[in-house]
């Protein structure tokens, strides 16, 4: 699966939030400034074309829907990233952001809880 650029990336980000929407819902999802309604039209259905969306016919209007799931999404974006700057080490990651104060003891006992409920 390819990276997303950031236009596209907040475009899906909408799609995931409302699971189905036409391209003007989709703009009012958007942050300041909103893009024109043709441009996002258009990347709208570069998605498609990825295999990101597909959409329902309505006339002369499409609704669209994700095809890839946020989570599918999130797991390939993070190994991205875990390969790129942590040696394809989630401890390493996970101690690069317990280092920055990124995460507290208690969101790191979490972790560590979900972890021993997995192997169960």
């Amino acid at each position: 699966m390819q990276k997303l650029a950031k236009r596209e990336e907040q475009i899906m980000q909408a799609f995931w939030k409302l699971e189905k929407a036409f391209v003007k819902e989709i703009i009012d999802e958007l942050p300041e400034p909103k893009p024109h309604y043709n441009s996002v039209s258009t990347m709208v259905r570069i998605l498609e074309e990825k295999g990101f969306l597909a959409h329902n016919s309505f006339g002369k209007t499409h609704q669209y829907y994700p095809v890839v799931l946020k989570e599918q999404y999130q797991k390939t974006i993070v190994s991205d990233v875990v390969g790129k700057y942590f040696e394809n080490s989630y401890s390493k990651m996970i101690s690069f952001f317990a280092k920055e104060e990124n995460i507290d003891e208690k969101e790191l006992q979490q972790i560590i809880n979900q972890i021993k409920n997995r192997k169960k």
